[in-house]
């Protein structure tokens, strides 16, 4: 039997975002300061939640993870980016790479999980108001809570177990600027099938599951709201729905185009456009969107504040 001298990758080129090369700098400190607020804003509001007994409810619970899964998203994307976009060779371990792309996963579907999740207990809080602290209690939000960071281990670590059956032996040119499933699959000598129908299914599966969660909570929502006839309560829901639909759309829409259409459609370029909506944009944007528009945040954070000055 001939055997193959076939010498496999231990190294990947992350090509990054395509930019001029007089924009590195620019691109830096814009990244670098987005980074900055992102975390600054994610943990200040579980500081705010941790300090304030009045939050250690459900909703902020749920929150306080939300936030706390943004700042981790940000933190295992954003600082390679950034040493990349100084950086001309651009490595990155094989190593390294399963370990980011596994982290990366998890946040991703622990955040859809926690979305929905979301959107439910706002449903049962507007809807059933007068039943919400039976059914919504601490230890059904812990349980959820778990059964979210679960199921984002149990998804990730599928996709990371396929991974490991292909080889990179060609091309080490990973034409994103993290390491994901897409880009990897593309330069793999392995025949990627089996993980693209995975890809498609699970990713498909969870995405189209906590979208109708959400689309449906929202819409009880809304038709419970518009048949209180208060304008100024119709006008405060749909300016919150708004807002917090708008950040949904935005991520999931950006999450359905990159996993779910055919992948003979993928282009490079326009997958990294859709990539920071996720990774960079919605992480910052999230804090402003659920925190910064909550009574109850606002004055949980003027108080600590005061306290402080």
């Amino acid at each position: 039997m001939e055997i193959e001298n076939t010498t496999l990758l231990t190294e990947f080129v992350l090509t990054g975002l395509t930019y001029k090369p007089q924009w590195k700098i620019p691109l830096f400190l814009a990244f670098l300061l987005t980074y900055l607020l992102t975390i600054m804003g994610n943990l200040g509001l579980i500081a705010v939640i941790w300090s304030d007994p009045h939050l250690h409810i459900p909703m902020y619970l749920f929150l306080g993870c939300l936030a706390f899964v943004d700042a981790w998203l940000s933190s295992t994307v954003t600082p390679k980016m950034l040493v990349n976009l100084l950086d001309n060779n651009k490595m990155i371990s094989f190593s390294e790479c399963m370990i980011q792309f596994f982290s990366f996963v998890i946040g991703e579907t622990v955040e859809c999980f926690l979305l929905a999740t979301m959107a439910y207990d706002r449903y049962v809080a507007i809807c059933k108001p007068l039943l919400y602290p039976t059914i919504i209690t601490n230890r059904l939000c812990i349980q959820l809570l778990i059964l979210t960071f679960m199921g984002g281990f149990i998804h990730a670590l599928i996709h990371e177990v396929l991974l490991f059956r292909l080889t990179f032996c060609h091309s080490n040119v990973v034409h994103h600027f993290y390491c994901d499933i897409i880009p990897l699959l593309q330069i793999s000598c392995t025949d990627p099938s089996i993980n693209i129908l995975v890809v498609f299914i699970f990713s498909g599966s969870i995405q189209v599951f906590t979208i109708l969660t959400i689309l449906v909570s929202y819409t009880f929502i809304l038709l419970t709201i518009l048949r209180k006839k208060s304008e100024k309560g119709v006008r405060k829901a749909f300016s919150t729905c708004g807002a917090h639909l708008f950040s949904v759309s935005l991520y999931f829409g950006s999450l359905l185009f990159m996993y779910v259409r055919p992948t003979s459609q993928q282009e490079n370029d326009q997958d990294m456009v859709d990539s920071l909506f996720y990774t960079v944009i919605i992480p910052l944007l999230n804090p402003v969107i659920y925190s910064l528009r909550n009574k109850k945040v606002i004055d949980s954070l003027t108080k600590m504040f005061k306290v402080k000055f």
